[in-house]
Order: structure tokens, then sequence, then C-alpha cells
């Protein structure tokens, strides 16, 4: 068989009209013609692929890495609290800091991070003591205590009743004062639950713990700036002096 003959047969078989074109499609040894084929282009691997390409949308990225490594740096220290690895002494402030740079951080993106469990989950985050740590807002050893006896002291015992006596009565007075703003309660009801705590000979299933628990997590899912509303703010006082009655109760019968 000639070239030329040759041309034509495979033209044939491609189901190309032009012998010459039989070269320049798909092979000829199997696979469908593709007539929409375009050259890929040149990939350099060298060079460095831009995230952003404004001022803006750099510093919002920069914050998003902040946040990201705070989140870590949290679950790190929650665990190595947990662990004993180091003191209360030193878990608490440090353990303060990150909560405030969390909040400060996410304050700075607004809109662009909504909500943490989606933020974690959309960058594989897997820091579950950070996002319980986060959404209390107090450390461990304001939720539960520092786990120091100080029963042993009388006169130390006396003093943190009567702290948390004072703790109750400043958040009331607070409320009844008009001030329902979550940066004007949340330190107040963080205070409380460390005075709560402190008083070592307080039953563990005490329901103030718990009720100051439960307002203090739905504090920290608001902003600082954003207020109780009517009914809130009665739910709250009516807590607070349902367990100031009960905190006195348990006093009267040590």
């Amino acid at each position: 068989m000639s070239f030329n003959q040759t041309q034509k047969y495979l033209a044939t078989v491609n189901g190309s009209s032009s012998p010459g074109s039989s070269f320049s499609g798909p092979s000829s040894f199997g696979g469908a013609p593709n007539n929409n084929a375009r050259p890929l282009p040149g990939i350099n691997l060298d060079e460095e692929i831009r995230l952003t390409t404004n001022n803006r949308e750099r510093a919002q990225m920069d914050n998003m890495a902040d946040l990201y490594s705070i989140i870590v740096v949290l679950e790190h220290l929650e665990l190595a609290y947990i662990r004993s690895s180091i003191t209360h002494t030193e878990y608490t402030p440090a353990c303060r800091q990150l909560i405030a740079q969390f909040r400060t951080a996410s304050s700075l993106l607004g809109e662009v991070v909504p909500d943490l469990e989606k933020f974690m989950k959309e960058y594989n985050l897997n820091c579950p003591a950070a996002a319980k740590r986060i959404k209390i807002g107090v450390p461990a050893t304001v939720e539960f205590g520092d786990g120091v006896s100080n029963e042993a002291n009388g006169h130390r015992t006396a003093k943190y009743v009567a702290e948390t006596v004072q703790s109750y009565i400043t958040v009331v007075d607070v409320l009844k004062l008009g001030m329902t703003a979550v940066d004007q309660i949340h330190p107040l009801l963080a205070d409380l639950m460390q005075s709560l705590n402190n008083v070592r000979s307080l039953p563990a299933d005490f329901e103030g713990r718990a009720k100051v628990r439960e307002w203090l997590i739905k504090l920290n899912s608001m902003k600082a700036s954003e207020e109780l509303n009517a009914e809130e703010k009665r739910q709250l006082e009516f807590d607070l002096e349902s367990n100031y009655t009960a905190f006195r109760g348990w006093l009267d019968n040590q």
C-alpha cells in the first residue's frame, strides 16, 4: 500500500474527509475524536499563587489565620491543664488572654465568620476542648474552681462566702438599674461563678452553678454590644434571686 493510500485508509477510519487531517486528529488506535480539544496552558510550578487581590482581602485573610491559630493554641492549653502539665496559676491568665484575643479577632471578621462551628468545620479544625471553652467564655478554673482546698482556713471560707453574697447582689442591682448589655453583665456573672467555686463546701450539685453557666454560654454567643430584651432580663433576675435564696438557705443550715 502506497503512502497516499495509507493516508486515505486512515482518514476513512477516523471519519475525516480530508486525508491530510488524519495525523493531526485523534489517534487511529482507538478513542473518539475530540474536535474541541484545546492545548493546556503552561503552568509554572515556581510561581507564587496569590490568595488575595487587594489589601482588604489580605487583612481579612490574616485575621482568619489569627483566629485559626488562637483556636489551636487554646486547644493545646486546655489539654495541658487537663493533663496537669501546667498549674492553675499558669493556666488561668493564659486562658483569659486567648478568649479575649478570640473575641477581638472574630469581631474584626464580622459576618465573614458568623459561627465558630462552621469556621472549624470549613477548615478541618478538630479542637473540641477549645470550642467548649470559647462557648462558655471563662477558664475552667472559673467554671469549676481551681481545685485548691481552702477549707482549712475558716477566715478564707468566710471571705469567699461574703464575696458570693456580694456578687449576687451586684448583678441583681445592675439589672434593676437597667444595664442589660452583654459586656456589662458577662464579667459580673463570671465573678459570681468564681465566687461560688471558691466556696468549697458548697454542694457540687448546687443549682446556682448550672444556671450561671447557662447564662454565661448564652451571653457569650451574643455580641458585646447586644442587650437582653425585657423577657430575658426578667428571667435572669428571677434565676439569680432564686439561686441567692437557695444559697442563703444552705448557709443557714451550716
